[in-house]
């Protein structure tokens, strides 16, 4: 990780990436293109700054830090970045839930994709496939960190409480976790389909330090990681409560629950594409 990021070169990837989304979506007329616009600073910030990661892809990841996508239906940015970073040829993205594709809707180590260590889109588990990786290392005495994504949606799965009392009392400080609090999920609002309360006080009392920070503010995320990793291997675990937009950096599908799980039609797509600089070549 160097230790002063191109934030410019940064942002640039990411606009790619939310290219790379809608085009990915368009393309199949199937996949879940808000949560992961909202998603991609994050992502591009792991993979191009934060993370130590080998895109040779050796699932042992040995002295690597290692990511869980929980909400596995944001498959297109995770796809994305992976193809971005050289895990496998952007051309690949092509074929997104495509029929014999090895790239499905949620992730699936089945079909030998790099990058994915587990099958996801289950939702609440994530968080415990996270943990276990994060308890090996320590066996291992392997230094590196384990980071994990959730929906906010998905905090209304109870496994995830569970998983969170257990990181807690087991001292699982090698963990940093983040939730995309987008304060939307497919049937409308979170706060009207199921109410989360004050998710800041709840995961502090099972006993996580929590960071509230800007999902979709580059300079923020990455500031609030750093400060996420400093924090950690202090006998708790961490959380990133990440404040986001669904569909940011398309404006007409931003803040609004429609575009969770909605496919752009070919007007959609070139509106979307008009406000997202092509930078790294589209696919």
């Amino acid at each position: 990780m160097d230790q002063y990021p191109d934030i410019e070169k940064l942002k640039s990837i990411a606009s790619q990436v939310r290219r790379d989304i809608v085009r990915m979506v368009h393309g199949a007329q199937s996949g879940h293109p808000g949560g992961s616009l909202g998603c991609t600073d994050f992502l591009v910030a792991l993979y191009f700054h934060i993370m130590k990661h080998d895109k040779s892809f050796n699932s042992d990841a040995k002295n690597e830090d290692l990511f869980f996508l929980s909400n596995g239906h944001i498959s297109p940015v995770w796809y994305s970045v992976l193809a971005r970073s050289g895990y496998f040829d952007t051309k690949e993205l092509a074929t997104f839930r495509k029929l014999n594709t090895r790239l499905q809707g949620h992730p699936a180590t089945e079909e030998g994709l790099p990058g994915i260590r587990i099958a996801s889109g289950s939702l609440g588990q994530g968080l415990s496939a996270a943990i276990g990786a994060a308890l090996t290392k320590k066996i291992n005495n392997d230094s590196s960190t384990v980071y994990t994504l959730m929906g906010d949606g998905e905090l209304q799965e109870g496994q995830v409480w569970e998983a969170a009392m257990f990181a807690a009392s087991n001292k699982v400080d090698n963990l940093i976790a983040a939730v995309d609090y987008n304060g939307q999920q497919i049937d409308g609002p979170t706060s009207k389909v199921n109410d989360l309360g004050d998710l800041k006080a709840k995961w502090e009392a099972f006993g996580w330090t929590v960071i509230e920070a800007n999902g979709n503010e580059m300079e923020d995320i990455l500031s609030n990681i750093k400060l996420a990793k400093s924090l950690s291997k202090k006998e708790k675990p961490i959380l990133i409560l990440m404040k986001t937009e669904m569909g940011a950096g398309v404006d007409f599908m931003e803040g609004t629950h429609k575009w969770h799980g909605i496919a752009p039609n070919d007007d959609d797509l070139q509106k979307a594409l008009a406000q997202l600089e092509e930078t790294l070549g589209d696919y």
